[in-house]
């Protein structure tokens, strides 16, 4: 442009003098150098665009900010996964990092500054309605420029459906070591329980007719129990075929509740039982699992209440062709924070050497292989309750049968 602009004031200081030379001369380079202006805000423009393009349709949450948590850049993706819009997070201090997360960004901005990678670290933040969400998070620090503070990057990405799928793998994995722990021990502890029970009956026999007679079918149920327990240990590494017959639920839950009453009367508590709805009712499987599901609900029942608390076990049908045994207790119920791991293997409350941490996973077990669900929650009243919905194969047809628990 420069040597345009000399060729023409030459040729102008011929034709017309200095002075309107310089005037014309002026106008056009004002006219050039305008063109150029406009040409490179075009191009700054068309870059602008194309990086705002790139981040807006990144698939993971992009935010950039400087050394005081001020954001400078957030990308459509995080206003999705954080709930923020752009003009509401720009300028601001960043608000999706949790009070109790903030010493460690500021370890993870010091290896950055160190030059160590940070790459998908695993934390949480926090979204505008103030729910905390697992992500991945990379950071990057920013070359620097004159004049400018010195910013950082962060990615982050939602790894919830991670986390779940790591969650079931892991189960997986304790299933299948239970698993082998269970086929390493059931032969050790199958044949004692056999030659216990086989003493059992020879002992029942010569006592026929005698008050000891009811005292030692106690004993027999209770080894059978504990036949039916140890073989369902293998159940977590193979399922077998379960005898598909008849059970009436009534008869179960009152023969698992004889079993229990003694531990019942040694807290001197209650244990009511209002199955008039059930009246009838048989479901699809085995008398013998099913009756072991329901005495580790009862059991942890028992173990919740206090001395002289309440054990209430009812039921009620629904319109579907199923039914609904529920046991509440009156113990203190079930913390908040653990709620989600009652149902985890080898996990209990309970003190060392009162608890194996397999009657849930076990008893979960059992009822889904009978077609079932089984819950676990608090009541609003206070204490626990455990319900178990089953298929029933003959619904009593009541006029009181209702839609929703008692």
């Amino acid at each position: 442009m420069a040597t345009l602009l000399v060729s023409i004031w030459e040729y102008l200081q011929r034709a017309s003098g200095d002075v309107a030379a310089f005037l014309v001369l002026a106008t056009v380079a004002g006219w050039l150098i305008r063109r150029e202006r406009r040409r490179r805000r075009r191009e700054v423009q068309q870059t602008h665009d194309h990086y705002r393009s790139i981040l807006d349709n990144a698939p993971d949450a992009v935010v950039l900010f400087d050394l005081d948590f001020q954001v400078a850049e957030w990308s459509a993706a995080a206003e999705r996964l954080y709930g923020i819009r752009r003009d509401g997070a720009l300028g601001r201090r960043l608000a999706t990092v949790p009070p109790e997360r903030w010493n460690e960004l500021r370890e993870l901005l010091g290896r950055v500054s160190r030059n160590q990678a940070v790459l998908d670290y695993e934390s949480e933040r926090l979204t505008a309605s103030g729910k905390l969400i697992p992500v991945a998070l990379s950071y990057t620090r920013m070359p620097a420029v004159p004049d400018h503070p010195q910013l950082y990057l962060e990615i982050a990405q939602d790894i919830h459906e991670r986390l779940q799928l790591r969650d079931r793998l892991l189960e997986v994995e304790k299933f299948t070591l239970m698993g082998r722990m269970a086929a390493g021990t059931a032969h050790h502890l199958n044949t004692p329980l056999t030659a216990m029970l086989l003493q059992t009956e020879m002992l029942a026999q010569r006592l026929q007719g005698r008050e000891e007679e009811a005292d030692l079918a106690l004993i027999e149920d209770r080894i059978r129990f504990c036949q039916v327990f140890v073989r369902d240990l293998l159940c977590f590494a193979r399922v077998p075929e379960l005898p598909q017959k008849p059970v009436p639920l009534c008869e179960v839950i009152g023969a698992v509740a004889g079993l229990l009453r003694p531990n019942v009367a040694l807290k001197m508590a209650t244990l009511e039982i209002d199955l008039k709805d059930l009246q009838g009712a048989q479901i699809k499987g085995d008398p013998n699992y099913f009756g072991a599901a329901l005495s580790a609900l009862l059991s942890n029942a028992v173990d919740a209440i206090p001395v002289k608390g309440s054990i209430r076990i009812h039921g009620r049908l629904d319109r579907e062709g199923g039914g609904e045994i529920s046991i509440d207790d009156s113990g203190p119920g079930i913390p908040e924070d653990l709620q989600t791991s009652v149902f985890e293997p080898f996990f209990t409350t309970k003190p060392s050497g009162h608890g194996t941490g397999l009657g849930l996973p076990i008893a979960r077990n059992i009822v889904e292989r009978h077609g079932g669900i089984l819950r676990l929650r608090n009541r609003d009243g206070g204490g626990a309750r455990a319900s178990v919905w089953l298929p029933l194969l003959n619904a009593p047809t009541l006029p009181h049968a209702r839609e929703t628990a008692a």
